[in-house]
């Protein structure tokens, strides 16, 4: 599978009361990684939901993401996402697998992003780009950074923090690959909306 395109990120603040019907309207409008991601130590509810989102991702051409938790990706048999403090990247791939998805935050550093490839990360992720609600106390990352990363690595960059469409061209521009976006995604007053900005951030790839 390739990776590029739309990364969307759930987030249980956000989408509370329409979790669902959102993010189905998300993947309506094309949603290449979708990252479900909740902090709330209930396992037992997230286990839930997360085998619901596999089930709804399943429908689509939309791989499943878990954010920090490779033992329930395991357990799932879908992709994880690694932040700088969930631990290190190689027990995580040699729990799921050689073919699954694993991304790495790596913040503004580029080492970072030169460790997570030599470690066997499918995707890197960098950001904040922009003044993000999500992550406020994240690093600010440059938009030459980004253009360091497309020359040095070999593998797809994922962009985050603050990701608008009046913004995301600069981002692909430079050479990202995923945009990963949460509130201009799902912010939204009706799912036909969530749909509507899907489509449009797609629209920025030429799909």
């Amino acid at each position: 599978m390739k990776l590029r395109g739309l990364y969307a990120i759930t987030d249980h603040k956000l989408l509370s009361g329409h979790f669902l019907d959102y993010v189905k309207a998300a993947l309506d409008g094309g949603v290449t990684l979708l990252q479900y991601r909740d902090k709330r130590q209930e396992d037992a509810r997230r286990l839930r939901e997360a085998e619901t989102l596999k089930r709804l991702c399943e429908g689509y051409k939309t791989q499943l993401i878990i954010n920090d938790d490779a033992e329930l990706a395991a357990r799932l048999g879908v992709g994880v996402h690694l932040g700088q403090t969930d631990g290190p990247l190689p027990p995580a791939r040699s729990l799921l697998g050689r073919n699954a998805i694993i991304g790495a935050t790596c913040h503004a550093n580029l080492e970072l992003a030169r460790e997570a490839a030599a470690n066997g990360a499918s995707y890197v992720a960098f950001g904040r780009f922009f003044n993000s609600t999500t992550k406020p106390e994240a690093p600010p990352a440059s938009l030459d950074l980004l253009a360091d990363a497309r020359r040095q690595l070999k593998l797809p960059i994922c962009v985050i923090g603050g990701i608008t469409l009046d913004n995301a061209p600069l981002l692909l521009e430079r050479g990202a690959d995923l945009l990963a976006v949460v509130h201009s995604l799902f912010a939204a007053d009706t799912a036909n909306e969530v749909t509507r900005r899907a489509r449009a951030f797609n629209a920025l790839f030429g799909a």
